[in-house]
């Protein structure tokens, strides 16, 4: 399936990639705040479109000698420290990281690692419901994501799948295959493997 045009415009877009190698990505937001939920699926690239799953998201100082410091003590909530303080939005930034699980062949989706690296600014935007479906119609790329090196990996597994299955016509069938899956992948693992699939329900 070609991406289609709306995909291609300027508001699909969340980010940029500002890091890269063989295995992930690290794209900083346009946005403060702006970062894909743990476990979405994003694209990057137009040469050799590349997924990744979002497996981490970070806030901080855009100067690292300047530390964040309290400043909503007499607001009423938290948007009145935004309103007061509309520097905020100048002085951080938001960034993800993401695990690459596969990559666009011409029409064919290759579940494991691209041939070439993502390109530093490359466009990164997060994937609709057909294309999410499309990418997880086969879970050949849970190896990648079970040997990623990454914190809390369980929970971005069961994420990515919980947001999956919402979008394939029987969730359940989906979330049976995919569970086979890691069966596999996990054999030997039984309280690991039962801790995912309890975070599905």
């Amino acid at each position: 399936m070609a991406l289609n045009r709306q995909q291609e415009q300027s508001d699909y877009r969340v980010g940029e990639v500002i890091e890269a190698s063989t295995s992930e990505f690290t794209a900083q937001c346009y946005r403060l705040y702006d970062a894909p939920a743990l476990g979405s699926l994003v694209r990057c690239g137009e040469q050799t479109p590349t997924y990744g799953i979002v497996c981490e998201a970070t806030t901080q100082s855009l100067d690292p000698a300047r530390h964040t410091i309290p400043r909503g003590m007499d607001e009423v909530d938290e948007a009145g420290v935004f309103s007061s303080n509309p520097q905020i939005e100048r002085l951080l930034y938001t960034r993800f990281r993401a695990v690459i699980v596969g990559y666009r062949d011409g029409a064919a989706i290759r579940r494991y690692l691209p041939p070439d690296v993502p390109r530093i600014y490359s466009f990164v935007g997060e994937c609709g419901a057909e294309e999410l479906r499309d990418f997880s119609s086969s879970t050949e790329f849970i190896p990648l994501l079970l040997a990623a090196p990454i914190s809390a990996q369980d929970d971005v597994i069961a994420a990515f799948l919980r947001q999956a299955s919402a979008t394939h016509p029987n969730d359940h069938d989906f979330l049976v295959a995919a569970g086979k899956t890691l069966a596999i992948a996990l054999a030997g693992q039984l309280p690991r493997l039962s801790g995912i699939l309890g975070r599905l329900r």
